[in-house]
């Protein structure tokens, strides 16, 4: 197998992966994951990294105990888990770590989109002082898509919530956080 377990350039762009299977949790591109596990899978995932370029998939599984995970996750780099774009699952082998074959996802350029999602973001972070410290900590690209992708990671939503965000490319997820962004802030308002 090839030292970073991609498939020949010539055969596709499809790249093979040891997957990370994440519970009620979904990484965003350019967001970052401290994960603290024991779970084998888990474990022998990332040590399957260590030793072929040190990228993984990270994919929220949608049951525990079970073999389904969702069809779009994100490749990352590090132990700590960089997240670095979106990936779709083609198949899935393996039993302990899975491997996925996996084809990277265009994010789409946000456009104009990007200005109402911050525009939204920061008037919710403005009526959240502790989630904008914990965010500005975390930051670590100024690009404002990577400040919207690091809020949709960390907000207090719902995993399905979360997983239908990343599955959408950068203008809609920008269209979905500006809207869901301001109806959050009605609820918690009492409006």
């Amino acid at each position: 197998m090839p030292r970073t377990m991609e498939t020949g350039e010539a055969a596709s762009s499809n790249l093979l992966l040891p997957v990370l299977p994440l519970r009620e949790i979904c990484l965003f591109p350019e967001a970052s994951l401290t994960l603290v596990t024991a779970a084998v899978p888990a474990l022998r995932a990332v040590e399957v990294a260590q030793r072929t370029g040190g990228r993984l998939l990270a994919v929220c599984a949608k049951d525990e105990g079970t073999r389904e995970t969702h069809a779009v996750g994100t490749i990352a780099h590090r132990i700590e888990l960089d997240g670095q774009r979106r990936a779709r699952v083609v198949s899935l082998m393996g039993m302990d770590p899975w491997v996925a074959e996996a084809t990277p996802l265009s994010e789409g350029d946000p456009g104009d989109d990007w200005g109402p999602a911050v525009e939204a973001l920061a008037r919710y972070l403005h009526a959240h002082a502790d989630l904008r410290s914990f965010l500005d900590q975390q930051r670590r690209s100024k690009e404002p898509m990577a400040w919207v992708n690091l809020a949709c990671q960390h907000l207090p939503i719902t995993a399905t919530a979360r997983q239908k965000l990343l599955d959408a490319d950068a203008p809609e997820r920008c269209l979905k956080i500006s809207r869901g962004l301001d109806a959050l802030l009605r609820k918690e308002q009492g409006s």
